[in-house]
């Protein structure tokens, strides 16, 4: 990897961010009433998409927010440009990093829906984030933010809307745990305007459309898991390169599951949640190709996993994918709203690199000269990769990510010395199951937690 390439100023990308940051600034006092002078945030973001096709809506909106009087259309228009901005910065970002790896991008896929007139519910849910756009986060109270309850709830039973539901739910829930506004000394800024700006253009008629999708046959190569671990929810996320049957260029791809799970499941007791539904999981932890045939999948690169599509392969050791077929795998295009920098994750694999601890406990690998800061918070403790292992390692099969002005790495395996032994550790290696003492007391746990539940829900259905 050219990580020399990722060095530098990226032209423009400082200016957009300075625009969403002023809109954001905007979103904490509210656009209720006429903004005082340098209260600017609205214009910024109409300076910033001048020229573009939604140039002369956002203007429209930014004069009618700056008078207090954006109606539900303005704020939607708002919310575009905002998008657009950040979607700006994730194309230039991800461009270095395809430089810097040597990778090129697949053919892009745009499909246009045709407007529609906004549903009821939909329209419901634009009317609610609308108000909360006037009163902004400062303004914020428990009746306000308890608008969303009823919207969430008639939308869950509709698939079509539960994406825009989920979100509402969590973004009312994290609301209304800083009510009131008026109190709170400090507000996730730019988080609750991502929430928020998402939220908005959900409800725009084929947003949330499920994305087109076609099939592939050919083998998966896995070659590592990152993991998300909440207090009521986990996730896996395979990342992979699958080498088509038709012999056609190797493609990156995902595969992911996720699950709800009680807060006493914990570390590698959330396997057993996630391990049914995904056979790939059990491979990639083992260190196992699958063989695919009919696999839906969708433009993104993301697999619409069924295990009915799937067989077991041959052994595929993950570094060996990494150092032979991960540099000429294309990269997958990215749907319209997840161009954020927050989602770029692109996997890459790195050796001969340098790593040094801080006194304040911040891990850097040095590639090529360049500084890469290690997100450690990131190493899931439902598996083996530590820290530590990753400071001593030599090798490593990472996603290179953007954040807080920088890019850096999150480790999914690395390369290491054991015993004067070369040896590999993966951060899904417990995937499958393990004999470690650590990671079976986890499973233990997991399986008396899982049959307590059952046991009381058990109880509470005979009542």
């Amino acid at each position: 990897m050219r990580a020399d390439l990722l060095a530098g100023p990226v032209e423009g990308l400082d200016e957009a961010l300075s625009a969403v940051d002023a809109f954001d600034r905007a979103l904490v006092a509210g656009l209720l009433r006429p903004q005082p002078a340098g209260a600017d945030g609205p214009a910024r973001l109409a300076d910033a998409v001048a020229g573009t096709p939604l140039a002369s809506r956002v203007a429209e909106a930014a004069a009618k927010a700056a008078a207090g009087a954006a109606g539900e259309d303005h704020f939607v228009a708002l919310a575009a440009a905002r998008t657009a901005l950040l979607g700006s910065v994730h194309d230039a970002l991800l461009i270095r990093v395809e430089e810097a790896a040597g990778r090129s991008r697949g053919a892009e896929a745009v499909s246009v829906t045709a407007g529609q007139p906004m549903a009821n519910l939909p329209a419901a849910a634009c009317a609610w984030l609308s108000e909360l756009a006037r009163c902004g986060w400062q303004g914020i109270d428990h009746e306000v933010v308890s608008g969303a309850a009823e919207i969430v709830s008639a939308m869950l039973p509709e698939p079509s809307l539960r994406r825009l539901a989920v979100l509402l739910d969590g973004f009312a829930a994290e609301l209304a745990a800083s009510c009131p506004g008026a109190s709170a000394e400090r507000f996730p800024v730019r988080r609750w305007a991502d929430l928020w700006s998402r939220g908005m253009l959900l409800t725009v008629p084929g947003a949330a459309a499920t994305p087109v999708t076609g099939t592939v046959d050919g083998r998966l190569l896995p070659l590592g898991i990152d993991v998300q671990e909440h207090a009521t929810a986990a996730q896996a996320q395979v990342h992979a390169v699958l080498e088509p049957a038709d012999g056609s260029a190797p493609r990156l791809v995902r595969a992911g599951v996720s699950v709800p799970k009680p807060d006493t499941v914990l570390g590698a007791g959330i396997w057993q949640l996630l391990r049914p539904h995904m056979s790939l999981l059990a491979a990639a932890g083992e260190g196992r190709s699958m063989h695919l045939t009919g696999m839906p999948v969708t433009a993104e690169g993301d697999l619409v996993w069924s295990d009915e599509y799937a067989r077991p392969g041959e052994p595929a050791e993950a570094f060996a994918t990494a150092r032979v077929a991960l540099p000429a795998a294309t990269a997958p295009v990215t749907a319209p709203l997840d161009r954020h920098p927050a989602r770029i994750a692109v996997p890459v694999f790195l050796e001969g690199y340098t790593a040094r601890t801080d006194d304040d406990g911040v891990l850097t690998f040095t590639v090529a000269g360049l500084d890469l800061v290690v997100d450690t918070d990131r190493i899931p403790a439902a598996g083996p990769l530590t820290p530590e292992a990753v400071a001593k390692s030599g090798a490593c099969i990472a996603l290179i990510r953007w954040d807080a002005g920088a890019f850096g790495v999150q480790p999914l395996a690395v390369e290491t010395t054991v015993r004067k032994k070369v040896t590999a550790v993966q951060a899904g290696a417990w995937a499958g199951g393990t004999a470690d003492k650590a990671g079976v007391r986890a499973e233990k746990a997991a399986t008396d937690a899982a049959k307590v539940l059952s046991e009381r829900a058990g109880r509470l259905l005979r009542k």
